[in-house]
């Protein structure tokens, strides 16, 4: 019976698979740092510009307020709406593809009249309004 004894049983993990994706995880970042390299290191002259703004700025945002009757506001004066779209189509042309509108309407006003700004958005070419609501508690 002392022949037929054997050891604890000891399992032998086969590393070379998680070896070779290693590798190659490696190699993928290598050629990845190298072709960033490369396309800044074409050899080009940049042009300059004197008066050149980052266009990381924030869109100025243009608000329109609706009170219960279902009157326009813009910067705090009553405007009629066949004015608020003229100004918006300047907002707009001050600002193109980046001019931003904020609609506050009182709770009680007709839809209509916050559809009716937003159809004024529309036509200036507008896109990228929204209509703002309290938080909740105030």
């Amino acid at each position: 019976m002392a022949g037929n004894v054997r050891g604890p049983i000891a399992g032998n993990v086969n590393m070379m698979p998680m070896i070779d994706i290693l590798f190659q995880v490696v190699i993928f970042f290598l050629v990845a740092a190298q072709i960033t390299v490369q396309d800044r290191s074409l050899p080009i002259v940049l042009p300059q510009a004197s008066a050149a703004v980052p266009l990381t700025t924030k869109p100025k945002e243009y608000f329109i307020t609706i009170d219960r009757e279902g009157h326009y506001y813009a910067a705090g004066n009553f405007i009629e709406l066949d004015a608020l779209e003229r100004e918006l189509n300047q907002a707009a042309a001050d600002n193109p593809q980046r001019q931003s509108v904020v609609i506050r309407a009182d709770e009680r006003c007709a839809w209509k009249y916050v559809v009716a700004a937003m159809n004024a958005c529309n036509k200036v070419g507008i896109s990228d309004y929204r209509v703002t609501t309290a938080e909740p508690g105030t």
